[in-house]
């Protein structure tokens, strides 16, 4: 569960340092590292 909570910060992390500067941005961002979350608890 720490891997995958370390997974979402650092996807979240980088999706601000690429220059999401929009809220429609972030929000696809969010929206992106909500699916991987959900694609590794799956697994």
């Amino acid at each position: 569960m720490k891997k995958l909570f370390a997974l979402t910060l650092g996807i979240l992390f980088f999706a601000f340092l690429a220059g999401c500067n929009t809220v429609q941005g972030i929000g696809k961002d969010v929206k992106k590292a909500g699916e991987v979350v959900e694609s590794a608890a799956r697994k």
